[in-house]
């Protein structure tokens, strides 16, 4: 779940703090049809779009979605299957995807396409001439229906490699609007009105934070959100790209900040050592059930925590409800988004059509349908999505355009940033434990991420 666990918008994103804001933060789509291969099947939405006839083929696809990601991408699959006459496998992968994939191409048994939910897999895979480049009729998908910056991410050396099908704005604070209201509480626009509010929720008897810390890279998302808005979106790219070193003085700010609220343990829903324990989606779970008396009271992450609020029967907008990640310092509200772009790893008809499929709206709205989603697909029609929050917020992504910054734990080598357990995921699971010891944090980051960018 890392992007579900996983874009992330700079701070020049403005206008999606303002759509928040607006939503309670409390038809038809306009696909691109390109020409196929003799025998296609016509289109059956009016979107124009053309499959070729895969009658016979049989296609592989991992990722590490399971859950209900897992299920609502199989939807999707289901349907190529049935404008294509493919038989689509889905194959679950672990975490790292990178580490799996690897495996299996060892082994003589790579799947046809992967869901890569970070940049650095991309360029590592591609490194490593695993990927195949985007045929003509997904290339032509991708460019009508995506900004410039979208295309980008998913290309290397100026060669098209991954679809961005999934994206995920991670800039959200989740709460449970019953425990506000019993609390007197109301929603914060400034991280020093955050961690008061926290206090008000304190004293009103309900624990006000719940962090899915057994999962590192909730983490991360806790320290870029407060790092891009405090630092700056200059600094943000410089330490992505490690031009910046994690000594740097406003490494050591960011940290010193999340301690403000880590450092207390007594906000934390079970603690230090529970926090520790608690794994995303019952971190999400455990703030939407028991009403007002409920664990906790917000729970910070993206919009793909929707999925795990519906499983407590809490509604969206009523009883869910979701401000934007506040302000730090005198910088801007932060929008840090992550998203999984489909790759192919055999240049096969049936891997380029699937490409092509998830390049446009027709797959991207099947799983909006569904909740839990958000598409950086421009021709995906906004009614395609379930209620006015989900709307808004995706409206929000594409009105960006490509003024965004990507999660930055997913642009770095995956030893780093993306490994459970080490590197960036476990300095910062260490750090929750001690948030005293900032010094020694950087130190350790810097020195992991030293390593694995020499490597």
């Amino acid at each position: 779940m890392r992007n579900g666990r996983t874009l992330r918008i700079g701070v020049v994103a403005a206008t999606t703090v303002a759509v928040l804001a607006a939503a309670g933060c409390g038809g038809e789509d306009e696909g691109g049809g390109t020409g196929s291969a003799p025998g296609a099947k016509a289109p059956t939405n009016g979107s124009g779009l053309v499959l070729p006839s895969l009658k016979g083929e049989k296609i592989e696809v991992a990722a590490v979605w399971t859950g209900p990601e897992q299920a609502n991408f199989t939807k999707v699959l289901k349907e190529f299957e049935k404008r294509t006459g493919a038989t689509v496998t889905f194959v679950p992968a672990q975490d790292p995807i990178v580490n799996f994939l690897g495996t299996k191409i060892a082994g003589g048994s790579p799947p046809d396409v992967a869901m890569l939910p970070q940049v650095g897999a991309i360029h590592q895979a591609a490194a490593q001439k695993w990927l195949k480049p985007l045929g003509p009729e997904a290339k032509a998908q991708l460019a009508k229906n995506y900004g410039k910056g979208w295309q980008d991410l998913g290309a290397v050396d100026g060669t098209a490699y991954g679809v961005y099908f999934k994206a995920a704005n991670k800039s959200l604070v989740w709460y449970n609007a019953a425990a506000f209201d019993n609390a007197g509480a109301s929603e914060p626009k400034t991280w020093k009105d955050f961690v008061g509010t926290a206090e008000t929720i304190s004293a009103s008897g309900v624990t006000p934070v719940s962090v899915g810390g057994a999962d590192g890279w909730t983490l991360t998302d806790w320290f870029e959100n407060v790092y891009l808005s405090q630092a700056g979106p200059e600094k943000y790219d410089q330490l992505a790209r490690h031009t910046l070193k994690w000594t740097d003085p406003s490494v050591g700010r960011a940290l010193t900040t999340l301690a403000e609220l880590f450092g207390k343990p007594a906000l934390l829903a079970g603690g230090t050592n529970g926090a520790l324990q608690t794994e995303f989606p019952v971190s999400v779970t455990q703030t939407f059930t028991g009403g007002d008396r409920a664990k906790a009271a917000m729970v910070f992450e993206g919009d793909f925590s929707a999925v795990n609020i519906a499983e407590t029967g809490a509604k969206i907008g009523t009883d869910a409800k979701v401000f934007p990640f506040p302000a730090v310092g005198d910088g801007a509200a932060p929008v840090v988004t992550g998203g999984d772009a489909a790759v192919a790893l055999k240049d096969t008809k049936g891997a380029q059509a699937l490409l092509t499929f998830l390049a446009s709206p027709d797959a991207a709205r099947i799983w909006a349908a569904e909740g839990g989603f958000l598409s950086p697909n421009k021709a995906l029609d906004p009614a395609a999505y379930p209620n006015d929050v989900q709307r808004r917020i995706a409206t929000a992504l594409i009105g960006a355009g490509d003024g965004f910054r990507f999660d930055m734990s997913d642009q770095m080598p995956q030893s780093f940033g993306g490994t459970p357990g080490k590197g960036e995921w476990k300095a910062l699971q260490d750090f929750l434990k001690n948030p005293k010891d900032v010094a020694g944090t950087q130190a350790r980051l810097e020195a992991e991420a030293a390593k694995a960018y020499k490597g």
